[in-house]
């Protein structure tokens, strides 16, 4: 097996299927938490990520390899709306974010994406891709201190097996890492496996999702949630972007090129607005899914049409779903050690690539104050760091200190 398995490579599907459900494990936790935050349904949740992430690969082409699960920057809106017993409203402010991504879309393929590189050169890139990574590594270390053992154990497997594993377990480190830490903590007793029997009964065996049962609701066009909602999508864009960079840095490729950022904002509007008809969160592209990308060196998209294969099967089926479930918070933080800061490493890779000379203060500042806001701010600060990195790159451009009078 090659070291690195390109974006248009097919693995047989006794790999793939294993490399798919690694993802299912990276996304699974967020994808969920987010649902039960806010008061939807986790499998609602767990279906629209899935069709999402299938509608996303098919308008990129296949070209783009992530994976779409439910965003975190619309946990308020959404709790507001959904406890104040306004459901409806809530699904329609989660259409309108979709369209405001539609009408972006429209904007770009009308007047071209090349102007992204030229406002995102690799002295704002290479500090926005490290602080994707970077500002998640509190929410992995909060869920390894569940018990630091457990995740400790986790982690050695899976950076052991990463780098000394040979043919397929190498590719499958985490996968193995979660199994292993499941087993242990399950032998430690950390694991309660009663939920798991709860389900096992031919009854509770398959579950369809609610939402689309008969206690569907269908969205309603509530000004104060589209109002609420729609500027939101603003953030969400942003962080979109970041996340092609970090795709471009670690595949190898570009796709704000090739397919397009354009297609990345259409396949991710259609697949929040289909969310939001079948009573799910918005969906996002996921660090968690980058972070694998970037430990395994698997970059093939068949894997993440796997993995949404598996989304949807997994929302009906009840026991998969609680099994997963049931796994300790601290056998994820170990893993999601790896998997964040492999980003953050990355954008440390682009720096050094680039050949950026950080003798001029200019580059000085814009690393800095990207990683002073992309590291410190308490919200969407991924966002604000790159309009601010932007702005600063823009306004000191042209400027340096090493250029012969």
């Amino acid at each position: 097996m090659s070291t690195e398995v390109q974006i248009h490579e097919k693995l047989p599907l006794a790999q793939a299927i294993p490399l798919g459900l690694q993802h299912v494990f990276a996304m699974f936790g967020a994808t969920v938490l987010v649902p039960f935050l806010t008061g939807l349904s986790p499998s609602v949740a767990l279906l629209s990520s899935g069709i999402g992430t299938i509608i996303f690969l098919l308008l990129t082409k296949s070209q783009v390899p992530a994976y779409l699960g439910s965003s975190f920057a619309y946990i308020g809106v959404l709790t507001i709306f959904v406890q104040s017993n306004n459901s409806a409203g809530a699904m329609g402010g989660v259409l309108a974010v979709g369209l405001v991504y539609v009408i972006l879309f429209l904007l770009m393929a009308a007047f071209g994406t090349r102007w992204i590189h030229t406002i995102v050169p690799p002295i704002v890139a290479g500090p926005v891709v490290s602080i994707i990574g970077l500002s998640l590594t509190p929410v992995a270390a909060d869920m390894a201190s569940g018990n630091w053992y457990i995740a400790a154990f986790t982690l050695a497997v899976a950076a052991i097996l990463s780098v000394y594993a040979k043919g397929f377990l190498k590719i499958i480190p985490i996968l193995i890492a979660i199994i292993a830490g499941y087993i242990v903590a399950g032998i430690m007793g950390m694991v309660d496996f009663k939920p798991i029997y709860a389900v096992l009964n031919p009854e509770d065996f398959i579950a369809f999702p609610v939402a689309l049962g008969k206690d569907f609701i269908w969205p309603s066009w509530d000004k104060i949630a589209i109002l609420a909602f729609a500027p939101l999508a603003l953030v969400t864009v942003i962080e979109d972007l970041g996340h092609m960079i970090v795709l471009g840095n670690i595949t190898h490729s570009d796709p704000l090129k090739k397919p397009g950022f354009h297609r990345v904002l259409l396949g991710n509007g259609l697949a929040t607005g289909l969310a939001g008809l079948i009573g799910g969160p918005p969906v996002t592209t996921y660090g968690e899914n980058i972070g694998v990308l970037a430990v395994t060196k698997v970059y093939s998209t068949f894997n993440i049409w796997i993995a949404a294969i598996l989304a949807i099967i997994f929302s009906i089926i009840n026991p998969l779903q609680v099994a997963i479930m049931s796994i300790p918070t601290a056998v994820m933080g170990g893993v999601c050690i790896l998997l964040f800061g492999m980003i953050g490493a990355a954008g440390l890779r682009t720096l050094i690539e680039a050949k950026i000379d950080f003798s001029e203060t200019k580059n000085l500042i814009i690393a800095s104050v990207i990683f002073a806001l992309g590291i410190g701010l308490p919200e969407h600060s991924v966002a604000w760091a790159t309009v601010i990195g932007i702005a600063l790159n823009l306004i000191l451009r042209g400027h340096s200190e090493n250029a012969k009078a």
